[in-house]
């Protein structure tokens, strides 16, 4: 063979070694173990108990599955399904049920590859900028009416806080009509955590969570006490000299679809407002 094409091929074999170590990479940092591949038929099975869940915050068996969704298979194949979704780490059986729920992974599988985002409309947009465009030479009195808004918009608890350790919240009273709060304990650590500030800035100053304009913790990934079935939703926002987060606090079956776009457009909001701060 000539030099030449001795050297091109070297080259081309390096290229694609580093691609695929770069791929291994961003795969791991996203999750940090091997993902198991799903077949057609358990990718709809898992977006069927996924969404169910949202729904229902209840338990999914597949007699319900069966049921309502034309999955075109017995119960008895979708319980093996199911078996499998949870020996592979998309489910999890919660006590001696006979349903199943998600897990923190299935959700993060369902967020990144079957659900399709609700984009806000020109309408709420403009609706949610006209709330808070006045207050914008103001910062305190802007985070706290943005957190107001965004607790209305998405029916969750909102929080903004700033690195500097300023923290807002509103819609306390939206998490108590959610069953995962009936548990007092639940209930009483979100409440302790807003007040918590060296726990918020850990959450959501000091780690980190790539480049994604909104990122999504579960409370099963924190390993903190009473908070498996919460989840947190927020986006950066840099605004002049002040850098900080808008998010929502809520379960882990949070409408995610609807949410995510909300809590992105608000982070852009603050980012635009204050640009001139």
């Amino acid at each position: 063979m000539p030099a030449s094409s001795s050297l091109i091929s070297s080259q081309r074999a390096n290229l694609l070694t580093t691609l695929s170590t770069l791929a291994t990479i961003l795969l791991i940092r996203k999750f940090p173990f091997e993902i198991p591949m799903l077949s057609d038929r358990q990718t709809k099975i898992l977006k069927a108990i996924i969404e169910e869940y949202i729904d229902t915050a209840e338990p999914i068996s597949s007699d319900l599955l069966e049921k309502k969704y034309n999955l075109g298979v017995s119960p008895a194949t979708i319980r093996n399904e199911m078996l499998s979704l949870t020996k592979e780490g998309y489910l999890k059986q919660p006590h001696t049920s006979s349903g199943r729920i998600p897990t923190s992974l299935g959700i993060k599988f369902y967020i990144d590859n079957l659900m399709q985002q609700k984009n806000l409309s020109v309408v709420d947009e403009v609706s949610a900028k006209e709330k808070i465009w006045d207050l914008r030479f103001n910062v305190d009195r802007l985070l706290r009416q943005t957190a107001r808004v965004l607790a209305e918009r998405t029916r969750a608890l909102a929080v903004t806080a700033t690195e500097d350790g300023d923290v807002y919240s509103a819609g306390t009273a939206n998490i108590l009509d959610m069953p995962e709060f009936y548990d007092i304990d639940v209930t009483r650590n979100i409440l302790n955590l807003l007040d918590q500030y060296t726990q918020l800035q850990d959450l959501f100053f000091k780690r980190s969570y790539g480049e994604e304009a909104v990122h999504i913790v579960m409370g099963e990934d924190l390993n903190w006490p009473y908070i498996e079935p919460v989840g947190f939703v927020f986006s950066e926002f840099h605004a002049g000299n002040t850098n900080g987060i808008v998010g929502v606090i809520g379960p882990c079956r949070l409408n995610y679809s609807y949410i995510i776009p909300t809590v992105k457009y608000f982070g852009n909001l603050i980012s635009e407002i204050g640009r001139g701060w």
